[in-house]
Parts: C-alpha cells; structure tokens; sequence
C-alpha cells in the first residue's frame, strides 16, 4: 500500500494516457472500419485487394512490430517527410502509437463489422427497397443499426485487447500505465507496483465492459428476448380496456 500511496500520481498520469490511447484509437479506427467493411462486402476482388493485403499485413503481424515501423521506420525517410511536413507528426511518439493502433484496431474492427453486415437478414434489404429507401438511406437506417447489434459484442472484445496492447507504448517512450510502473519499479525495486498496475488495468476493464454491456442493451431494447411476452393487438386492446 506505501508504494501505491507514494506514487499514485504517477500511476494515475500513466492511466489517464493508457485511457487516451485506447479510446483515440478505437474512435479513429471506429470512423474508418465501416467503409473499409462496404467495400469488403460490395467492392470486386480486385478492388478489394488492397484492403485484403492491408488487412491481412496487420492482422498476420504482431503490434509490437508495426509500433517500430512506424517509430523507427518513419526516421528513414526523414528528408522526404520533412519536405511533405508530415515530420512534425511522425517525431512525436504519441502520434506514432496512436497511428499504429488506430492502423491495427481498423483492420480488426472492419473484418467485425464485415460479418456484422453479412449477417443482416436479405429480407429486411429488400424491404427497404420495397418502400422506396434509397442506398444510402438504406445503409443509414437498416444495414449499420443491425450490424452494429450483432457486432458490438466483439467490438467490445476488440477495444479490451487494443487497451492491454497499449502497454507496448511505453517501449516508444510513451508513458503509458505500464510505462510508469516499469520506471517506479526501476527507482524502488518494489514488485508489487505491478500488482497495482494489474488492478488498475482490471478496474479499466471491469469499468468499459459495464458500460458497453450497458450500450448493448440500449441498442436491443426494442428486440424481444427468451422468456419476455410478446405484445399484440389483443394484449393492447385489453390493457386498454
């Protein structure tokens, strides 16, 4: 409990950037996965190719790697960043983590949403269209609003693991939950700083997972469940009587 109360602000300073982190690129890869997903369920092969090689790169590849590609990669084409001014951006470490994890979160959540969207009954398409809903409308209020019900529990899933991977941060110099852990364990050799460090991330989780289960049911109040009656016009009639 000492080193808890001795440190605690940098532990909180670490958590408030592991929180921004996670929620910048979630957020970021939540804005650009459903067009890349459009397009992996519409789009020809060949206009799919190099989403699919994207995908495929980012997925197959450990974010560890593609953190140092980006952090150290970039350096080797200063000259021509710098001449683009895209070096301001790319000497910033935070930008660089935040690039690799929105890179490697959208690649996730387009293949979700991918099968969220496939799994949107064809009949309730075809109805859209039936009432004269035009493309985008139909997208807009039929295709999304049910994909995103079926994916959002991996979603979910998706932003837990973007916030564990967030620790690889602190290998860019970015001071991140565990960044700050690894230097107060380096200055008072005491190991159970990680231990807090575990029961922080465990409240992050705990947290997130309650308030995404709460937005899950909020967006499937209107879906009947096993066991929950079913109201008709009779059943209406008579609470009306």
């Amino acid at each position: 409990m000492d080193i808890f109360l001795q440190y605690w602000p940098r532990l909180l300073d670490g958590t408030l950037m592991t929180i921004k982190l996670t929620l910048l690129g979630a957020l970021i890869a939540g804005m650009v996965s459903p067009f890349f997903a459009l397009v992996r369920v519409q789009a020809s092969p060949i206009a799919q190719a190099p989403l699919r090689l994207y995908i495929s790169f980012m997925r197959g590849t450990p974010i560890l790697a593609q953190l140092f590609l980006i952090f150290y990669g970039s350096g080797q084409f200063r000259p021509f960043l710098q001449e683009w001014g895209l070096w301001t951006f790319f000497r910033d470490p935070f930008n660089c983590a935040l690039l690799a994890f929105a890179l490697n979160s959208t690649a996730y959540q387009t293949e979700i949403l991918r099968g969220g969207i496939m799994g949107v009954p064809q009949g309730e398409i075809e109805a859209a269209k039936a009432i004269g809903m035009s493309r985008t409308r139909t997208l807009r209020r039929v295709v999304f609003p049910h994909a995103y019900r079926i994916a959002w529990p991996a979603l979910g899933n998706e932003v837990i693991l973007l916030m564990k991977a967030s620790a690889l941060a602190s290998i860019v110099t970015v001071f991140d939950l565990m960044g700050r852990t690894r230097q107060i364990f380096s200055r008072s050799f005491d190991f159970s700083v990680y231990l807090w460090a575990a029961l922080i991330y465990l409240c992050i989780t705990a947290i997130f997972v309650l308030l995404w289960r709460q937005a899950e049911r909020r967006l499937s109040r209107h879906i009947d469940r096993p066991g929950k009656p079913r109201a008709n016009a009779q059943t209406v009639k008579e609470s009306q009587a």
